[in-house]
């Protein structure tokens, strides 16, 4: 698929897939009686992208809306929380944190068939190459620092001030999840990998120590991200599926290895196919990563194989899930079953990361 861009693929609206049409009328009805302000008549548009949770345009004559849903089918347990994305940002939202505006969720099956929930539009950029081509050395460095800003600014969010409590447990962040991922990954797995399997048994034993509590939002990038359509700015961070409360370090290392991960796609360059960082005005690794923990008052952060390990693990599990969703008929992309070929080379990764963290073959 050398031929198409990804921002052709995944941005911008389609009609409806038959898998995911519903009774509009009644979306309509619910809008009217619990969306402030909101007057039909209502279009609907299915968004290309989002490749867990359907997600849908909103068209009234006055406003624009967005629309996050359930999937229908056969759902993997735990999956597809969309009342918890809708709690995040309903908490973010009143604290100034850049979030879509929440106007309501619904839990009522009864009205389109899954629980969703209805946010603002918001308009501004988003970009899906990481090399940021198309804006000048300076634009760039601006740009990766509201990106960094703006996440940091997450990671420091007093989550029980903010209403957050229960949102996650605190501590044991990292085992947790590649419990739940190795779940995930054996509930989905469509192709025997033995790095995974050996990844399995080191990553639970070799949990770093000493981690902190935060909101965190599970898949940081520059396409979950919409920015100021004129300034380096970042206006709404999207997509909160995968947030809870858990390591921060998690978090930042899951963002943090585009500088280390080769892109297999000429579509979507990564940072790593750039030859001179400080020229194309892109921080280092190193610049990030002190930047960040300026931001967030750390000393430094140890242990990047180990994390860097454990992110490749946990990705390949999700990418794995998606795979399972198309075995099961409930895929959301027309792309999902290409992300089967992405597995076995996350794994290898993963296992190259522990090796270098200690892990004995």
């Amino acid at each position: 698929m050398t031929d198409i861009n990804p921002a052709d693929l995944f941005s911008g609206t389609k009609d409806v897939a038959d898998t995911h049409k519903f009774d509009e009328s009644k979306l309509a009805a619910w809008m009217e009686a619990n969306v402030e302000g909101c007057k039909g008549p209502l279009a609907v548009r299915q968004f290309k992208g989002g490749q867990s949770n359907p997600t849908y345009q909103l068209i009234t004559p006055t406003q624009k809306y967005v629309m996050r849903r359930k999937p229908p089918g056969k759902l993997l347990p735990s999956a597809h929380a969309v009342d918890r994305e809708y709690r995040v940002i309903s908490a973010l939202d009143p604290i100034g944190f850049p979030v879509a505006k929440p106007y309501g969720l619904c839990k009522d099956d009864s009205v389109i068939g899954t629980m969703f929930y209805v946010m603002d539009m918001v308009e501004g950029r988003i970009l899906w190459d990481a090399t940021l081509p198309g804006y000048t050395p300076a634009q760039r460095t601006a740009i990766f620092d509201a990106k960094l800003t703006t996440f940091a600014q997450l990671h420091n969010v007093d989550w029980k001030a903010a209403g957050l409590e229960g949102f996650g447990k605190e501590g044991d962040y990292i085992a947790r999840q590649i419990h739940r991922w190795t779940k995930q990954y054996q509930a989905s797995e469509t192709t025997k990998i033995p790095e995974m399997d050996k990844l399995i048994e080191w990553l639970p034993k070799n949990v770093p120590a000493g981690e902190r509590t935060s909101i965190v939002h599970g898949d940081y990038r520059i396409d979950n991200l919409i920015l100021h359509p004129t300034e380096p700015k970042v206006i709404a961070v999207l997509d909160w599926e995968l947030s809870t409360l858990g390591d921060p370090l998690a978090d930042f290392t899951y963002h943090l290895m585009s500088w280390v991960m080769p892109s297999n796609d000429p579509q979507r360059p990564a940072i790593p196919g750039v030859k001179d960082l400080k020229a194309h005005g892109i921080p280092s690794q190193e610049e990030y990563v002190a930047r960040y923990c300026e931001l967030t008052g750390r000393a430094g952060l140890p242990d990047l194989d180990y994390y860097f390990a454990y992110n490749a693990f946990r990705l390949a599990g999700i990418l794995q899930g998606i795979v399972g969703r198309v075995r099961d008929g409930t895929a959301s992309s027309a792309v999902a079953a290409e992300n089967e070929g992405r597995v076995a080379p996350l794994a290898q990764f993963a296992y190259a990361c522990a090796l270098r963290a200690g892990m004995q073959v």
